[in-house]
């Protein structure tokens, strides 16, 4: 043993009983610095249902030790075992893991007496784990993977031309100072930026206990980083850089992938950060009762959900019911389902009609309700202004408030903002909703952009113009974008929108909004008058799109004194005016309050029909 590292502890599952040990200089078979866990330390006597799946290794460790009497009955601690000498491990993971009876990070549980991790042993900032896919199936034509990675324990990174002696945790502006110079004519600019962003990861952001992944012949492989990067000089050049890996027994079939796990492994660069989507690495080949089972043995506060398990969750849109359809005055629970299926299919949809027929509101309404809360929910309003960096990421003016000092700087617009908070870990399974207003006021194609291609192909990525991310648009986002028909200075929609969008019509010629104010009217116990006078006024307008929504008599104004006369006179007439300039029609005499009226009065007309 030697005193070159200080003592690390590691507190139990749901106990305060804690371990110690000490990590040892010498290096294990598979490159892993080896831990040793003090004599007398606690361990757990039973272990998770899933432990000998898991993690064979351990399992079948953590048996022979008891066998051999070296973890026996503790008598300091009823119920526990206790380690009778100084057991030796491979790894500080498979320390932690034979004491725990389940799968533990190693570098990450093993602290110090001031709480200090042992894989930020060496940092002055918490690094936190982090999950990696590293491509080792075709390095310069040959796949590395079966007989260099998983026979040798090792995970590569091929830079045949970087010079001997760089330094781990090297800086982004080293690097590609000593790319630049060392593969000044041997590449391509894009491919030193590539490199210098790999070489980035590989030595400065990846430290032991993260987790690697790999595909080589269809299959996903997972193990653990389980030391600091070595540089060699390969033969062939293709595995310079090594860390020491310990791969996991078991593969899996990438067809049967989640579909995020399979989308971030799909980004084509040497090396790209899982993190993401670890608690999904984290549950593969586990069911959803072992990792509940798992839960129980391991989380000391019962109402924690492991992460593996929300990752776990499905989207779900609620099915609407009648509370809903009596709060938004709905003649059919059903039209509200058939709204629910054309989100569920296709993700977008436009509601389309004349002004006031409360298409804004029920986008709003139907988001809270599929959503859960506001929170879910971002609003945006189209104009002919409007732009791609309005709407998705742009580089805008921002002011440095200690020196005044102006510069450009990328910003996300609410499409971002929406689909980030939504691809969020924890999130996946709760629906995001971007409500926008007047779709139809912007250029559409150049509000949209490469986006258009994302919101047919869910699953598909695509490299962002300005910030150069690898971007997918999430299953979780829905869009629901409204558009007024009378507005005349709107060209028709273009076939690829239409193409993208479900639409909805709302019109006071057709439910759900022809007998909405109805409907109102009734559930608030006011004259039915209103109705009746809308009813006529629409029957006079021949034009389906120019028709009165039944929006604009449903606001309290309305009725205070004097409001029908007051609103019909400021709202409804002045629409009537545009509509018919230059027509020579006699608004008030067609569609005034006196002239409806006396219509009616004269039929005996109260139906309003």
């Amino acid at each position: 043993m030697t005193d070159a590292y200080p003592e690390f502890r590691l507190r139990l599952p749901k106990s305060e009983l804690e371990a110690r040990g000490r990590l040892l200089t010498d290096k294990g078979a598979r490159g892993s610095q080896k831990f040793v866990i003090a004599a007398g330390s606690p361990a757990r006597s039973e272990v998770v249902p899933s432990f000998a799946a898991r993690k064979p290794p351990s399992y079948h460790t953590r048996e022979q030790l008891i066998a051999e009497g070296m973890l026996r009955k503790s008598e300091t601690w009823p119920g526990y075992l206790e380690a009778v000498g100084d057991i030796e491990c491979t790894s500080p993971s498979a320390a932690a893991e034979i004491l725990a009876g389940c799968s533990l990070n190693g570098w990450g549980v093993w602290k110090t007496a001031d709480g200090r991790p042992l894989a930020q042993l060496d940092q002055t900032s918490p690094a936190p784990s982090r999950a990696w896919f590293v491509r080792g199936s075709n390095v310069s034509g040959l796949n590395v993977v079966p007989r260099l990675w998983l026979a040798e324990g090792l995970v590569t990174l091929a830079a045949s031309r970087l010079r001997q002696g760089i330094e781990q945790a090297a800086d982004k502006g080293l690097l590609r100072t000593l790319v630049e110079d060392d593969y000044e004519s041997s590449a391509t600019y894009n491919q030193k930026q590539e490199l210098v962003e790999a070489l980035h990861a590989f030595l400065t952001r990846m430290n032991p206990g993260d987790t690697v992944c790999t595909v080589s012949d269809g299959r996903l492989h997972v193990g653990e980083v389980t030391g600091p990067v070595e540089q060699i000089l390969s033969e062939d050049g293709r595995s310079n850089l090594r860390r020491p890996v310990e791969w996991q027994d078991t593969s899996y079939s990438w067809e049967e992938l989640p579909d995020e796990l399979q989308q971030k492994a799909s980004v084509q660069h040497d090396v790209v950060d899982l993190t993401a989507v670890q608690a999904l690495i984290d549950g593969l080949g586990l069911t959803d009762e072992q990792l509940a089972d798992e839960a129980k043995a391991t989380v000391d506060d019962p109402s924690t959900e492991l992460p593996a398990i929300t990752a776990r969750r499905e989207l779900e849109l609620p099915e609407p019911d009648q509370a809903l359809a009596d709060r938004l005055h709905m003649h059919k629970v059903s039209w509200l389902r058939e709204v629910r299926e054309l989100l569920w299919d296709e993700k977008q949809v436009v509601f389309y009609g004349p002004p006031g027929t409360g298409k804004t509101h029920l986008a709003l309404e139907l988001a809270k309700f599929f959503g859960g809360g506001p929170e879910q929910i971002k609003l945006v309003q189209f104009h002919p202004s409007y732009a791609y960096e309005d709407f998705f990421e742009g580089f805008r003016p921002k002011e440095n408030r200690k020196t005044k000092e102006v510069a450009f700087r990328l910003t996300a617009g609410p499409l971002r903002e929406l689909a980030d908070r939504a691809e969020e870990e924890g999130n996946r399974h709760i629906p995001h909703f971007l409500i926008i207003d007047e779709i139809n006021r912007a250029n559409l194609a150049k509000v949209f952009g490469e986006l258009y291609f994302l919101l047919e192909y869910r699953r598909e990525t695509l490299r962002l113009t300005y910030s150069g991310d690898d971007f997918r648009l999430p299953p979780n986002v829905f869009v629901i974008g409204t558009m007024n028909t009378a507005d005349r200075s709107i060209a028709l929609v273009d076939a690829a929108m239409r193409r993208r969008f479900a639409f909805v019509e709302l019109s006071p010629r057709t439910e759900p909004t022809r007998g909405l104010l109805r409907r109102w009217l009734e559930t608030k116990e006011k004259d039915p008058e209103p109705a009746h006078l809308l009813d006529e006024l629409n029957s006079r307008i021949d034009e389906a799109d120019f028709r009165i929504g039944p929006s604009y008599l449903m606001k309290p104004g309305v009725y205070r004194d004097g409001g029908l006369e007051r609103t019909w006179r400021t709202k409804i007439l002045p629409l009537l005016e545009e509509h018919h300039y230059d027509e020579g029609v006699d608004i008030e005499k067609r569609y005034g309050l006196v002239a409806l009226r006396s219509a009616l009065a004269a039929r005996g007309d109260e139906s309003g029909t």
